[in-house]
């Protein structure tokens, strides 16, 4: 076996003991929650391709446009040889569209992302542009940026963050999330970090329960891993999604309420649950902000200059911050 293979074997496997972990500590919370990252199984990851494609959820798609128009605004002003990463690179299509516009090669390119199907995939979609070598780390972002900073080499490096990946954190760990990427970075690296922007009540209900039900689908399949994989009981038609516009805390929650008395068990972590009628696993948390909100925080990170492109239309904002 390929010590490639080898070595990810072995991750998968910290991987699956950290989820049986997780989710044995969120769902003692109150109120009961589930990490969002573990959303991004190999199904998780095609319903997530599939939401971006949704005429209701708008993010990818200006996010892809702001790429392509301004792709080599954004990496003119870094040194070269550079290195391009990405935390959380699912498919790799954006990465990709960056690349494409920018008509350069690279010093590398490094994947990070906790599913090792969306990085195989995004492995297959980047190589094909001889951009640079391609380098993967199957890992949380906690992880990947400390492997980012040991096999970093001479040259610039640009983080980039997007898809508002950073709006599934509260306000006090995402600006922890922004404090370890500028740590891991050095003089003369960037960050580029797509947020998502504050818009009407109507048009973030339906990007998050969008009337085909996919997001709905992509919600429940969290409780389908967990059966597949932690030895879980959950009964799939017997939790509804449910998506809350929180105006005080500025963000979208998903949850997955039961309507219905039951009892489930997760062998791998050991837990019996019983859940009343009405109660409700927290899923996700999306915030949603203001552009000069974005700058503060990042300059509350320890990251020097921004620099910001936003879709009025469609209320996205990529900002590159200097480190």
């Amino acid at each position: 076996m390929p010590a490639e293979l080898r070595g990810a074997e072995l991750r998968a496997a910290d991987l699956r003991r950290a989820f049986a972990d997780d989710v044995r500590d969120y769902l003692q919370r109150r109120p009961r929650q589930l990490p969002s990252k573990y959303f991004y199984d190999a199904l998780g990851s095609s319903l997530f391709e599939a939401i971006c494609l949704l005429p209701w959820y708008r993010i990818t798609r200006a996010e892809s446009a702001l790429l392509e128009r301004h792709a080599r605004e954004m990496l003119e002003p870094l040194k070269r040889p550079l290195t391009l990463a990405e935390l959380g690179c699912g498919s790799g299509d954006k990465l990709a569209l960056l690349a494409t516009r920018a008509s350069e090669r690279f010093q590398s390119i490094q994947l990070v992302d906790i599913s090792p199907a969306a990085l195989y995939a995004a492995r297959r979609r980047v190589e094909t542009l001889r951009a640079g070598p391609v380098v993967l780390h199957p890992a949380t972002y906690e992880q990947g940026l400390t492997e980012l900073a040991r096999v970093r080499r001479e040259g610039a490096m640009l983080v980039l963050f997007l898809g508002s990946n950073l709006g599934n954190f509260d306000p006090g760990p995402a600006r922890e999330m922004l404090t370890r990427i500028r740590a891991a970075l050095q003089p003369g690296d960037a960050l580029l970090l797509g947020t998502d922007l504050v818009k009407p009540e109507r048009e973030l209900l339906l990007a998050y329960d969008d009337p085909l039900q996919v997001t709905a689908a992509f919600n429940r399949n969290l409780l389908r891993r967990i059966n597949d994989e932690l030895g879980g009981t959950f009964d799939l038609d017997g939790f509804a999604h449910r998506a809350v516009w929180n105006a005080t805390e500025s963000r979208i929650e998903m949850h997955l309420a039961s309507p219905r008395a039951q009892q489930v068990q997760v062998a791998a972590a050991g837990l019996v649950i019983d859940f009343a009628a009405g109660d409700t696993i927290w899923t996700e948390s999306s915030h949603k902000y203001e552009a000069t909100h974005v700058v503060a925080e990042g300059h509350a990170a320890g990251f020097g200059s921004a620099d910001q492109w936003i879709d009025t239309g469609a209320r996205f904002a990529l900002t590159r911050f200097s480190a």
